[in-house]
């Protein structure tokens, strides 16, 4: 069946960088916001933008993000024609091997996007949060007539020398790319979400392949390449709210931005232009008559008995009576048990936080979402044991014993 456009979603990265967060899955499948998974945002892009057929490129640690994405039902992806396929690497005649690059990731899936004949693909990142209408991104490559168009926005200069940059004419022609300038001519970032020709992108991933020499790589290789080769390149400005959940820093900055969506920018209360997750199945929410909640979000399931100000709880999320939350992002199925405090920290899933035990903890200054300092972490299942501390810069992927400080 044919389709005008297919969107391939690259969702195999570890995100090492979110250390104890991603031993056990994808950076993709890591929760966000109170209900959502950070891949919920570009599948909920797509299903807004009325993009039907989606390709999953999965590698790292799948099993939890093959689960959640199951049949695609909640994105309207559960579909006959077209809809959600998870793509791992396969063993074909030639052999087996890993995804090498994003290019490679492509290139070994050509059967596949062949198999809906498009006139163009979308390539997408699993791991920003962020609200994009793709459906206008395309409008803008076929008006532009373009073999490649590459979405980007502006950054403060100061930032530009982390980032690709996309030098551009008045017509915001692509004329130059930049990996990471030390001294950049434009503040235009990439943002890798690409709109391609797909005619034009097979003969350049085919190309790539043979090169031993390349890094099968959209932003080493394949840009650069077609630049080179005179290729009409577009560059699509965006101007909303776009965040590399790549850091703890980053993944906690985020959380905390969801609370305050006037001035952040990110508001998961949109109605017309929902993000849609996974349901957990849980119960509504029971708040006691000794809770003290404050510019929080408590999700189904939870109970809440203590204080909690400023803080994200994941679905069935318990904090007994006598317990304090604080700027905390609180992964679901986590027991936060009396007299203990849970400050400027993520708490992964699955935790147990004994009586009076200490947890991460506020600045001297006090909040500031701008500037995140030392945020605590605390691996999927861990326990925390009575009394014990968990110092506001220690990463724990380990049970920690009654009375014990890890720093």
């Amino acid at each position: 069946m044919k389709k005008e456009c297919i969107a391939m979603l690259l969702a195999g990265g570890q995100g090492s960088r979110l250390y104890v967060l991603t031993e056990n899955m994808a950076k993709p499948a890591v929760p966000f916001g109170g209900k959502f998974r950070i891949i919920d945002f570009p599948l909920s892009n797509c299903a807004n933008a009325g993009i039907d057929t989606v390709g999953v490129l999965t590698q790292y640690r799948p099993l939890e993000l093959n689960r959640y994405i199951g049949s695609g039902q909640p994105w309207d992806l559960d579909r006959a024609d077209g809809g959600v396929h998870i793509l791992p690497p396969y063993q074909s005649a030639g052999g087996a091997s890993w995804y090498k690059g994003t290019a490679n990731a492509i290139f070994q899936n050509i059967g596949f996007v062949d198999m809906y004949d498009p006139e163009y693909v979308l390539i997408l990142s699993g791991d920003h949060i962020y609200k994009m209408n793709y459906a206008k991104m395309l409008a803008h490559h076929k008006k532009a007539g373009a073999d490649c168009t590459i979405s980007v926005m502006e950054v403060p200069w100061e930032d530009a020398p982390r980032f690709g940059i996309m030098n551009v004419d008045e017509n915001d022609t692509i004329t130059e790319f930049e990996e990471k300038p030390a001294h950049p001519k434009s503040n235009l970032a990439s943002m890798g979400i690409y709109v391609f020709t797909w005619k034009k992108l097979r003969e350049y991933l085919i190309e790539d392949e043979s090169d031993e020499a390349s890094s099968n790589d959209f932003g080493k290789n394949i840009i650069p390449k077609m630049l080179q080769n005179g290729e009409k390149m577009a560059a699509y400005r965006f101007s909303g709210y776009w965040k590399d959940v790549g850091t703890i820093s980053s993944l906690w900055q985020a959380n905390m931005e969801v609370l305050d969506p006037t001035h952040s920018g990110i508001n998961l209360f949109d109605e017309n232009w929902k993000i849609y997750s996974r349901n957990s199945g849980r119960p509504c929410q029971r708040i006691g008559t000794d809770a003290d909640i404050v510019n929080s979000m408590i999700t189904e399931g939870c109970q809440v008995d203590g204080t909690v100000k400023n803080s994200i709880l994941f679905p069935g999320v318990v904090v007994e009576k006598g317990a304090t939350v604080e700027a905390a992002v609180v992964m679901g199925g986590t027991v936060i048990k009396a007299g203990a405090k849970v400050e400027h920290c993520i708490v992964a899933e699955n935790v147990t936080i004994e009586e009076g035990a200490t947890v991460g903890k506020m600045p001297e200054s006090g909040l500031n979402i701008t500037e995140p300092g030392d945020v605590a972490t605390v691996g999927s299942g861990v326990k925390i044991g009575k009394g014990a501390t968990v110092g506001p810069k220690a990463m724990i992927s380990n049970d920690v014993k009654d009375g014990e400080e890890q720093w």
